[in-house]
């Protein structure tokens, strides 16, 4: 081998390894932008199915007030409320037999409690496995 810098086999080299030294730090620099634009995905999903998730239990919060609080269902507000939240709360209408006071005007849905415990699990499912989803190797 030979030891003089200036040789022109040296210079080569040199130049040979700066090369592949630039193609590895290319290749280090184009893996870390694929993992930052997965992850940005993965964080829009996750941030979406909070959004709606909580989203959700405001609307069945709300309807549940209204109830408890003895709203007048025929307002436009309180029917606007009912109607927008009743295909959520279809599944679990007549799960319970719900408490009533002051003549049936104040009523404790409890089946809207119940609504919003299983969706808030729902949600909690669903960000768990996306998260599984995106640390999968």
């Amino acid at each position: 081998m030979n030891k003089d810098p200036y040789d022109e086999s040296n210079s080569e080299r040199r130049q040979d390894l700066r090369n592949e030294e630039e193609t590895f730090r290319l290749k280090q620099y184009t893996g870390r932008i694929e993992v930052g634009r997965r992850r940005e995905i993965f964080a829009w999903i996750i941030n979406s199915i909070y959004f709606l998730v909580g989203a959700l239990e405001i609307l069945l919060f709300l309807r549940f007030l209204l109830r408890f609080t003895g709203a007048n269902p025929q307002n436009e507000f309180t029917q606007f409320i009912y109607n927008l939240s009743a295909p959520f709360m279809a599944p679990f209408s007549t799960l319970f037999i719900s408490p009533t006071a002051n003549a049936a005007v104040n009523i404790f849905d409890i089946n809207i409690l119940i609504a919003i415990v299983v969706y808030s699990l729902a949600g909690w499912l669903a960000v768990r496995f996306v998260q599984f989803i995106y640390n999968r190797p």
